[in-house]
C-alpha cells in the first residue's frame, strides 16, 4: 500500500475561502442576454455579502459567448471593495492582454484533463494549452498579476471516460513549473464521489506541497456537498461554486450543475468553518438573480431558508 492509499483525513480547518463562479459560469449559460447593470448589481451585492474571490467574467470571443461580450465593461462598472479580488477566466494570451488591460486582479486560465475534452472546449490540445499558459503566466507577472489554473474534466470526461490520476499529476507538474500556485481540479460532470475526492486531493497536497489546490463542483449526481467534505477532510480550504446553483449543467438534461455558494456556506458555517461571508446577504443575492431570470435556481437554502431562519421561527412559535 502507498503513502497516498492511506487518506490523511484530518480535523475540520477553522476557516475556508469561497470562489464564486456564478457572475461567469452561471451568466454565461443564459441564452437571453443580461444586463451589464445586472451583472454589476450582483457581483457588488456578492461582495458586499462578504465573498473574498469572485469569477467576475470571461474575456472571450464575442462570438463564442455573447452573454461576456461587456467584459470590460462589467470590470470597469463594479465597486471594488477592499480584500476582494476580482478573478477574470482567459483562454489565451490575446484574452489576458484584454483581462489585464480592463483591471482584473487575477487571471484564471482553463485546461481541461483529456485532449478529447479540451479541444472541444478550446480548440487546442492539452500540450497546446500548457504552452499557451506560459505565455500568459509571462504577460500576468510583467503585470504583477497572479494566474489561477482549473483543470476541468478531472474525475471524468464525457468524451472518453475515466480520467486516471497519473494525467492530473502530469498537468499540475506543467502548471507549477510555469509558476502557478493556486489550482483548482473541477469535478465538470459531476462524476466524482467522496472516496475519489479524497484520495485525489491527498495525492495532488502531498505531490505539490507549494500549490493552493481548490475544488470545483458539481452536483450532478447530488454529491456535490459530499465531495466538498471529502476535500475538506484532507485539507482542502478553497471551494469554487455559483450562486444559487447557477450553470454548469449544460449537456446533461436536468443535471444541477454546480454546487451551490448558498448551500457551501450554510454546511461549512454549521460546521464551525468559517468563511467571513454573511449568508443573510447572499441569500438577498440570489433572490436578485432569480427575480431577474424568473425561476427558482437549485440551491437548497435558496428553497427552504437556513436551518438558523428556521430555528428562529422555531422560537417564536411560528409556523414551521
Amino acid at each position: 500500500m502507498s503513502l497516498t492509499d492511506d487518506i490523511a483525513r484530518g480535523p475540520l480547518p477553522a476557516w475556508a475561502t469561497i470562489v464564486e463562479v456564478g457572475p461567469r459560469d452561471g451568466f454565461q449559460m443564459e441564452a437571453g442576454f443580461i444586463p451589464t447593470a445586472t451583472k454589476i448589481r450582483i457581483i457588488d451585492a456578492l461582495s458586499a455579502a462578504g465573498v473574498p474571490v469572485i469569477e467576475a467574467t470571461s474575456f472571450v470571443s464575442a462570438q463564442v459567448i455573447p452573454q461576456l461580450a461587456d467584459a470590460a465593461d462589467v470590470l470597469a462598472g463594479i465597486e471594488r471593495r477592499a480584500g476582494t479580488t476580482y478573478l477574470a477566466m482567459v483562454p489565451n494570451r490575446r484574452g489576458a492582454d484584454a483581462a489585464l488591460a480592463a483591471g482584473a486582479d487575477a487571471l484564471k486560465f482553463v485546461v481541461s484533463a483529456t485532449d478529447a475534452g479540451n479541444l472541444k472546449n478550446v480548440g487546442k490540445t492539452v500540450a497546446a494549452s500548457l504552452n499557451e499558459l506560459s505565455l500568459v503566466v509571462d504577460l500576468a507577472r510583467t503585470a504583477g498579476r497572479p494566474v489561477h489554473v482549473v483543470i476541468g474534466l478531472a474525475f471524468g470526461c464525457p468524451l472518453t471516460g475515466d480520467v486516471p490520476p497519473a494525467a492530473i499529476e502530469h498537468i499540475v507538474a506543467r502548471v507549477s513549473a510555469a509558476g502557478v500556485t493556486e489550482v483548482a481540479v473541477a469535478d465538470s460532470y459531476g462524476f466524482a464521489h467522496p472516496e475519489q475526492v479524497a484520495r485525489m486531493m491527498t495525492r495532488l497536497k502531498l505531490g505539490w506541497p507549494m500549490v493552493n489546490f481548490a475544488l470545483h463542483l458539481h452536483d450532478t449526481r447530488g454529491l456535490g456537498l459530499a465531495n466538498a467534505l471529502a476535500g475538506l477532510t484532507v485539507g482542502v480550504t478553497r471551494f469554487e461554486a455559483s450562486l444559487g446553483g447557477m450553470g454548469g449543467g449544460p449537456i446533461i438534461p436536468g443535471a444541477t450543475g454546480n454546487i451551490a455558494t448558498d448551500d457551501l456556506v450554510h454546511l461549512l458555517q454549521g460546521m464551525g468553518v468559517e468563511t467571513g461571508i454573511d449568508l443573510d446577504r447572499l441569500g438577498d443575492a440570489t433572490r436578485q438573480v432569480q427575480a431577474h431570470l424568473g425561476r427558482a435556481l437549485p440551491s437548497k437554502v435558496a428553497a427552504s431558508g437556513t436551518s438558523a431562519a428556521l430555528f428562529a421561527r422555531a422560537h417564536r412559535g411560528g409556523p414551521s
